[in-house]
């Protein structure tokens, strides 16, 4: 999400503090706070599409999903990912330091932020297995991993593929993960995936 305000240089405690007794999120980097914007309604699609899948993943799982309120701490700073997954089971009430996957819906505001600034953030923790960036104007999911606990790695995915959360041991299509969001993409492969069928129907009526 969205950046907003820059407000006056505050602790780690008061910061903490006023996020209970606010009605709006902000994330608290380098002492600074930052109000975050409202999202687009296919951000929220997505980010509740991928919520889900991952909740019905870990049913019957120790690793813990969370949605968009929780917090992750990055050594001073804390930020609201998109979703989250702990199997740490040491977070706090209201944030966790021990994440093993997060992912974070882009946006043209927020694209940029998302792949350097936040991407160098996540990528210090120690306990993060796997980082997920999911386009809402456009299908593409970036997708980084660690491998050795040491080097990241990168791998693109697109209509088509699935992509393997191998974090947490769960395999989507990317189609799934936007069904309901109507971008170009998406509308463009659905009608073709239509014409697909109806071709194929056509095809067995006439053998009939």
């Amino acid at each position: 999400m969205n950046t907003a305000l820059k407000n006056n240089s505050i602790t780690q405690q008061d910061y903490l503090a006023g996020e209970l007794l606010s009605d709006i999120r902000h994330e608290y980097i380098d002492g600074e706070v930052y109000a975050m914007a409202g999202a687009h309604k296919d951000h929220n699609i997505i980010s509740m599409t991928v919520s889900n899948l991952l909740y019905n993943h870990l049913q019957d799982n120790p690793c813990q999903p969370y949605a968009s309120d929780m917090k992750v701490k990055v050594g001073n700073n804390f930020f609201y990912p998109d979703v989250m997954v702990d199997c740490s089971g040491q977070e706090q009430d209201y944030y966790t330091q021990y994440p093993t996957l997060i992912v974070e819906v882009l946006s043209k505001s927020t694209r940029q932020h998302d792949k350097t600034f936040k991407r160098q953030a996540y990528c210090q923790i120690a306990s993060l297995k796997e980082y997920i960036l999911i386009e809402q104007d456009f299908v593409e999911i970036e997708r980084w991993y660690r491998i050795d606990d040491k080097y990241w790695e990168q791998t693109v995915h697109y209509l088509g593929h699935d992509i393997c959360f191998t974090s947490i041991g769960l395999t989507v299509a990317v189609e799934d993960i936007y069904r309901r969001v109507k971008n170009e993409d998406m509308t463009a492969w659905l009608k073709k995936k239509a014409e697909q069928q109806n071709q194929a129907d056509n095809s067995d009526n006439l053998q009939k």
